[in-house]
């Protein structure tokens, strides 16, 4: 029997219809069985289902014989602090992240915070829930509160010099996300100046699903930045663990360009060490990575095979375009609170404006951002572009879907790990209208096929 909630990297599903708190109940059985034995740190987002599933899972667990260190409401990088630095087994996030109002979810790792994924232990987590009929276990396992939020701060402020920082006006938007507690702590330890919008958590979402990937939730920050008249521009997801950056004057950030940021950071602390990238856009990390004497390296993108390509590796930092940000002292995980104290560190070293530091670079590798089609048949369509566009090319590489390079432009297509889309990006060597020339010719075929 197959679950629809379960996708290729967690649990995801509209409540109650396709996770429910019985269900929930089923999975931290389900969980046991695959860490046993020892204790499981179980967090929350703040959706309103979140509590009553954390305690079903923790049911689960705690009637499997596992004890659960429950730490309650945070982001989900907090879980995989708490499972590393408690030693525990496993760790449990019960979150939605950026999914619409209605929907919740549940992530998972094991011990050390390694991802549980579909190749990983995910398919049997769901095959065990889905048959049910676990037996009774020699004991019930026993439930404890957790606090790891001051060593968890520590760890963050450990990336930079606070007192280093000049008093930088900060404009921050936690989406009444899971990010506002976490500011609130931080800016007892920074000496900066906050402004803080949709600050307080808050399940009901007021002001919107925290997403800023779309393009149209952006705005409130953008005119928040100029307002206030901010350094940088924050905003995160729901449980904050993608972090999204605008400049002074209000403008979107790609995250292309603070990967290249970041590297250039981790790389001062770790000179000649190497550095994960993924396939959709390449050329600008890879250039400010060997200039900084560094190694990038390509892995596969989404955060299980960035994880395990880091640990691979021993790679001090990993950054994808989609605002992940993996770091080696954070347990090889991702984190929405590492990146921007290491860019407001670059700032400050520098004397440069957050425009200042990247706009050479997006004139020098212009980008189409990431753009999705829904298409019938996404191989059928993906091949038919291959052979349209091998012709000539200096490389094709097929790491995740397929990359083709000529000496002045590149474009990766792929298909989503965990929605029905094909994602292309586009970028070129200094050439804007080449890129949107480019772009334009591809949508065309994309759209035909679809």
């Amino acid at each position: 029997m197959k679950l629809s909630c379960f996708k290729a990297y967690d649990v995801r599903g509209k409540v109650p219809e396709e996770l429910d708190e019985l269900l929930a109940y089923h999975i931290g059985r389900a969980l046991a069985e695959v860490l046993k034995p020892g204790a499981v740190v179980v967090g929350r987002d703040v959706r309103p289902s979140s509590p009553a599933l954390a305690k079903s899972v923790s049911e689960g667990l705690l009637d499997s014989g596992m004890d659960v260190l429950d730490i309650g409401l945070c982001g989900t990088e907090q879980v995989y602090f708490s499972t590393a630095r408690l030693r525990a087994s496993g760790g449990v996030m019960i979150t939605a992240s950026h999914n619409p109002k209605g929907y919740n979810g549940i992530k998972f790792v094991r011990e050390e915070s390694k991802p549980i994924s579909g190749d990983t232990g995910l398919k049997e987590i769901e095959a065990l829930a889905a048959r049910g009929g676990f037996g009774e276990a020699a004991g019930r396992g026993e439930i404890t509160g957790a606090d790891t939020s001051d060593a968890y701060i520590n760890h963050l402020l450990s990336y930079i010099k606070p007192s280093s920082l000049p008093k930088f006006r900060i404009l921050a938007n936690p989406g009444n996300g899971c990010a506002g507690p976490v500011i609130d702590m931080l800016e007892r330890r920074l000496p900066l100046r906050f402004t803080k919008i949709f600050s307080e958590p808050d399940g009901d979402f007021p002001n919107g699903v925290p997403n800023p990937l779309l393009p149209e939730n952006r705005d409130m920050t953008a005119k928040a930045v100029v307002e206030s008249g901010a350094d940088i521009g924050l905003a995160w997801d729901g449980d904050f663990d993608r972090c999204f950056f605008f400049d002074e004057k209000g403008n979107f950030i790609e995250g292309y360009y603070i990967v290249g940021l970041l590297a250039e950071a981790m790389l001062a602390k770790h000179p000649g060490a190497k550095i994960i990238h993924d396939p959709r856009l390449t050329w600008n990390t890879r250039e400010i990575v060997r200039a900084a004497g560094g190694i990038p390296v390509l892995s596969k993108a989404g955060h299980a095979f960035m994880k395990e390509r880091l640990r691979a590796e021993n790679a001090v930092y990993g950054g994808e375009m989609s605002a992940h940000h993996y770091f080696r002292e954070f347990s090889y995980c991702d984190s929405g609170m590492i990146p921007w104290l290491l860019v407001l560190s670059v700032m400050a070293r520098k004397g440069k404006t957050l425009s200042e530091l990247v706009e050479e670079r997006e004139r020098l590798y212009p980008v189409s951002g990431e753009i999705n089609r829904e298409i019938s048949d996404p191989a059928a369509a993906i091949m038919k572009v291959e052979e349209r566009y091998s012709p000539g090319a200096v490389s094709i590489d097929r790491t995740d879907g397929v990359s083709i390079e000529y000496p002045d432009w590149r474009f990766n297509l792929r298909m989503s790990n965990t929605e029905p889309l094909v994602r292309l990006n586009v970028e070129a060597r200094g050439d804007r209208e080449l890129m949107e020339r480019k772009t334009e010719e591809l949508l065309e075929m994309m759209d035909k096929a679809s």
